[in-house]
């Protein structure tokens, strides 16, 4: 993606000459006592150290103390500070209802309580105004993080990302860290989506974006636990579970549009980056190795179970096709990502002529076998059809990716037009 405009023009009448490059979002559900020490702080350094134009929206979301005061007075006094107060609570509804109200092309979410670290804001943000990624995340988890909190919040933690690495196959080393960015474009196409209005909207904002080829990059940050946090964590983790559990069936179900996001805001596979690797061998030849030997040791059981009642040859036969069919319709779906009927027998009557190749194989290797010795041991059958497979499976890679499941390099898209910068380049500093 390219990168974003920096600069705002100025409006008329002179008021408010810069648009904000970064929204910082802070969501706030009675914080009376802790908001002004936040908003202080958090108002100096990005005065101080941010680069960019700036906005700090203090997203209220149905407080019963005085934090709408408190916000309100402090936004009064320094500049840049808005106030959103919303009627119903829920740190996923106040990030969204503020995100989606921003004019600013990146969006930021942290924590009232200043955890993190706030050195990490502008490596937070780089990447997403370089274009270089599309989202943002700080992690607690990193190798290199710094972190200072007790061994219960510890093990939650952990516990959770294991979790959602099982469950959901996030590669994510901190979901639930409240330090986040995100472009506004890639916003406006994701959150639309997210159903979470509390706790797992994180996660959830996050599962989203990783299945449709966005870019997420981790910050390691230095994160201090806030010991007077009120995050009740039984309810938390019980809301988290049930986020997992509807995310899992939306996506079994296929009810989350993955393709159409994919399409339009995921970051396409490289077309040939280096001459003469074709991109994706190394990951498709994995793969494909992982069915392999699934099929090799279907193929092996199968084989021995029909050798008890009939000859060398039918066994062989009857095993090889019954896993070739099965492998072809794996290694299409899992290897080399073509889905829907559209194809399937084709693909499979090719994959049969390529059975019929490793059917050559084991059969000539039986074949040669039993003409050196009229009754060979069982083990000797199975060590030679082994390395027989094991050619045949070398070669069924090669007429799979080059033959049956060959893509057509695309056509040369016609160059379109850069769009209209919404404002011009800002000038270095």
């Amino acid at each position: 993606m390219p990168p974003l405009p920096l600069r705002a023009a100025e409006p008329a009448g002179g008021a408010d000459p810069f648009r904000p490059v970064i929204d910082v979002v802070v969501p706030v559900h009675d914080e009376e006592a802790d908001l002004e020490r936040c908003l202080r702080r958090l108002h100096r350094h990005l005065t101080e150290h941010l680069p960019y134009p700036f906005r700090i929206t203090v997203a209220e979301n149905a407080s019963t103390d005085g934090t709408v005061d408190v916000a309100r007075r402090v936004a009064a006094e320094l500049p840049g500070i808005e106030v959103l107060v919303l009627p119903e609570p829920g740190r996923g509804r106040a990030l969204r209802t503020a995100w989606l109200g921003s004019d600013a092309p990146v969006l930021v979410y942290m924590d009232v309580d200043l955890s993190t670290d706030l050195a990490a804001l502008l490596p937070l943000v780089a990447p997403l105004i370089s274009g270089h990624s599309d989202l943002a995340i700080g992690t607690r988890l990193a190798p290199s993080s710094r972190v200072v909190r007790g061994a219960k919040r510890e093990v939650i933690s952990r516990g959770y990302n294991l979790l959602l690495r099982g469950t959901l196959a996030t590669r994510l080393s901190d979901a639930q860290c409240g330090f986040k960015a995100i472009r506004a474009d890639v916003a406006a196409r994701l959150l639309p989506l997210v159903e979470d209005t509390g706790w797992f909207f994180d996660t959830e904002l996050l599962v989203l974006a990783e299945r449709s080829g966005l870019r997420i990059h981790e910050v390691p940050v230095d994160w201090v636990d806030d010991p007077d946090s009120r995050v009740d964590i039984g309810q938390t983790v019980k809301a988290d579970v049930a986020g997992i559990v509807r995310m899992l069936r939306a996506l079994t179900t296929g009810r989350l549009p993955l393709g159409e996001l994919q399409a339009s805001v995921g970051r396409g596979p490289l077309t040939d980056p280096v001459p003469g690797v074709p991109a994706g061998l190394v990951g498709q030849a994995v793969r494909f190795a992982a069915i392999g030997v699934l099929s090799t040791l279907a193929y092996l059981v199968l084989f021995v179970l029909l050798r008890h009642v009939v000859a060398a040859q039918p066994a062989n036969l009857v095993a090889l096709l019954v896993t070739a069919v099965a492998n072809t319709a794996a290694n299409r779906r899992i290897t080399f990502g073509v889905r829907g009927g559209p194809g399937a027998g084709r693909a499979q009557l090719q994959g049969l002529v390529v059975c019929g190749l490793g059917l050559a194989l084991t059969s000539g290797t039986l074949a040669v076998l039993q003409s050196l010795t009229d009754a060979p041991a069982r083990s000797t059958e199975l060590l030679l059809l082994i390395a027989a497979n094991a050619l045949a499976t070398l070669l069924r890679f090669l007429l799979l990716r080059g033959w049956v499941f060959r893509t057509a390099a695309p056509e040369p898209a016609a160059p379109t037009p850069a769009p209209e910068p919404a404002v011009p380049a800002m000038e270095t500093f």
